[in-house]
C-alpha cells in the first residue's frame, strides 16, 4: 500500500470472508445514496439561518467545538488552552488557529483505530479532498487547502446540507430557547428542513448551576410568574406547543439513572418550593427528575412529541475542567444503570399506550440483552435508540446488533442518529452505520438466518425508514 496517499477502500469495515463481503457490498450499494435522516444531534442552527455563514478556520471547525477530538489530546497531556478552548474566567488560551492545527496534526496518530479517526479521515478525504495523511509535516499544507475550500460558497452550511443529501436535521434546543434561528430559517424560504427538539433538562434538574435564573427566563418566555409547580407544568406545556409549531417532532431528556416515580402534586410542589429557595437536596433532585420523566411521558401522549431519553452519563467528572472550562468538555463518563425495576412505574403507567413513543439510549452496554431488549420486545411504547456516544463505533454497533436484535427484533429499534455537533462529519457517521449494518446483515444471510431479499429490505429500514417512522418525520 502506498502510505504517501490516503485511500478509502470501497470494502472498508466488511468481513474478510469473500462470500459475506460480496453480500455486504451488495447491500451497502443499495443504501449508500439514500437520503440522510438526522433526527437527533447538536448542530448549531445559526449556521443555517445565515446563508453566508462561515465555519471560520480549520481549527474552529474541527477542534475547538468537538470534545471527541480534544478529550483525546487532553488525555495525552495537552492542555486545553493550547487547543484554543475558551476558559470561563477569560484566561489566556491559544488564539492562533494555525498553531492549534499544528498541535492537532502532530498528534493525529492518537486517533488510529478509533471512530473519531474514521470519521475525521473520511471527512477530510471526501468533503475536503485531502488525500495526504495529516501529520506535523503536512499540517500547514492541509490547513491551507481546507481554508481555501472553506472560503468558497460551495462550503457554506446550506450548500453542504444539500450536497450531503440530508432530508431532515433536528437540532437540540433548551426549553427557554426563542428558536430565533429556526424562525430565520423558515422565513428565508430555503428548502432545507432543519427542526428543533425540545430539551427541558435545563429547567428540570433543580440543583443544576443557574436553575433559578432559567426558571425566571422560562417565566419571561411564557408570561408567567412561575412561583409554584402547577405553573411550572403549564409553562412547559406552552413551550412544547411552541416547539411543535416550529416543526419539532421530539423531546430529549438526560438523567444519570433510569429512576421513575410518580409524586403527588403536593410532594412535587414542596420540592419545587425548596428548589426556588435554594434548599433542594440531592434526594429532592433525584425524585423530581424521576417524576418529571413520568410527566414528560404524559405530555408526549397528549401532544404527540416523540420522547428521547439518554441515561447513564456521569457529567463533568473532572471537576477542575468543569470549573475552568464549563460543561461538555470531554469529561462525561458512563456508569452502570439498572432499568427493569427503575422503569417499572413509568412503563406500567404509560408503556402500553400506543400514542407514546419512548426512545431509550444507554451507555451501559451490559443492559442490552439482559434488560432493554426484553423490555422493548414487550412494551408497545418503548423503542431502543442506536449505540450512543462511546459505543457509536464499529464494534459498538456489532455488539448492539448481536445483543438487541434477537430479542427485541429490528422493528423495535429506530435506525441511526449521528448525535453530533460536527456538521461536516454527518455523512461519514451515517456511512459507518450503513456499512456496519450491511456487514451484519450479510453475516445473517450467509448463515441462512434471513434471505437476501429480507436482508435488502432490512438494510433500507436500518439506513432510512426506521428513523423516519420512529421520529414521525414522514
Amino acid at each position: 500500500m502506498n502510505e504517501s496517499r490516503w485511500v478509502l477502500s470501497e470494502d472498508r469495515f466488511f468481513d474478510p470472508d469473500p462470500q459475506q463481503r460480496d453480500i455486504a457490498r451488495h447491500l451497502y450499494r443499495r443504501v449508500k445514496s439514500l437520503p440522510i435522516i438526522s433526527p437527533h444531534g447538536h448542530v448549531d442552527p445559526r449556521m443555517f439561518a445565515d446563508p453566508d455563514y462561515s465555519f471560520g478556520s480549520p481549527a474552529e471547525l474541527f477542534i475547538i467545538p468537538d470534545h471527541y477530538v480534544f478529550r483525546m489530546l487532553y488525555s495525552q497531556g495537552i492542555p486545553l488552552e493550547r487547543l484554543g478552548i475558551p476558559r470561563l474566567d477569560g484566561g489566556e488560551v491559544e488564539r492562533d488557529p494555525r498553531k492549534i492545527w499544528q498541535v492537532f496534526a502532530e498528534h493525529f496518530y492518537l486517533f488510529r483505530g478509533t471512530p473519531t479517526g474514521i470519521w475525521l479521515k473520511q471527512e477530510l478525504y471526501e468533503v475536503f479532498g485531502i488525500d495526504i495523511p495529516l501529520t506535523g509535516e503536512t499540517a500547514q499544507v492541509i490547513y491551507d487547502r481546507i481554508s481555501e475550500r472553506l472560503a468558497s460558497p460551495e462550503y457554506r452550511p446550506r450548500r453542504l446540507f444539500e450536497r450531503f443529501n440530508i432530508e431532515v436535521l433536528a437540532t437540540t434546543d433548551m426549553a427557554t430557547s426563542t428558536l430565533e434561528h429556526h424562525q430565520a430559517i423558515r422565513a428565508s424560504g430555503w428548502k432545507g428542513r432543519v427542526i428543533p427538539t425540545f430539551r427541558p433538562d435545563d429547567v428540570i434538574h433543580i440543583r443544576a448551576r443557574g436553575w433559578r435564573e432559567r426558571i425566571r427566563t422560562l417565566g419571561e418566555r411564557t408570561g408567567m410568574d412561575i412561583g409554584n409547580y402547577s405553573r411550572f407544568i403549564r409553562a412547559l406545556e406552552e413551550r412544547r406547543a411552541f416547539f411543535r409549531e416550529m416543526g419539532a417532532t421530539a423531546t430529549d431528556h438526560a438523567t444519570l439513572t433510569a429512576h421513575t416515580e410518580r409524586l403527588s402534586a403536593q410532594e412535587a410542589d414542596a420540592i419545587f418550593q425548596r428548589a426556588l429557595r435554594g434548599e433542594a437536596t440531592e434526594e429532592d433532585a433525584h425524585r423530581f427528575a424521576g417524576h418529571m420523566i413520568m410527566e414528560s411521558a404524559r405530555m408526549s401522549i397528549e401532544d404527540g412529541l416523540v420522547m428521547q431519553w439518554h441515561v447513564g452519563a456521569f457529567r463533568n467528572h473532572n471537576q477542575l475542567i468543569y470549573e475552568r472550562f464549563g460543561p461538555d468538555k470531554g469529561a462525561d463518563i458512563p456508569i452502570a444503570v439498572e432499568f427493569t425495576r427503575s422503569l417499572h412505574p413509568l412503563l406500567n403507567a404509560h408503556g402500553n399506550d400506543p400514542r407514546l413513543t419512548l426512545i431509550l439510549f444507554t451507555l451501559d452496554e451490559s443492559t442490552y440483552a439482559r434488560e432493554l431488549a426484553p423490555l422493548a420486545g414487550h412494551y408497545p411504547a418503548l423503542k431502543l435508540g442506536p449505540p450512543w456516544w462511546f459505543h457509536d463505533s464499529l464494534n459498538g454497533m456489532r455488539r448492539y446488533f448481536d445483543r438487541v436484535m434477537e430479542t427485541a427484533g429490528l422493528y423495535n429499534t429506530v435506525g441511526f442518529n449521528d448525535d453530533t455537533r460536527a456538521f461536516p462529519s454527518i455523512p461519514a457517521r451515517h456511512d459507518v452505520w450503513r456499512r456496519a449494518s450491511a456487514n451484519w446483515l450479510a453475516g445473517l444471510i450467509v448463515r441462512d438466518v434471513i434471505s437476501l431479499a429480507e436482508g435488502e429490505e432490512m438494510a433500507e429500514q436500518m439506513a432510512y425508514t426506521l428513523a423516519k417512522k420512529a421520529y414521525r418525520l414522514g
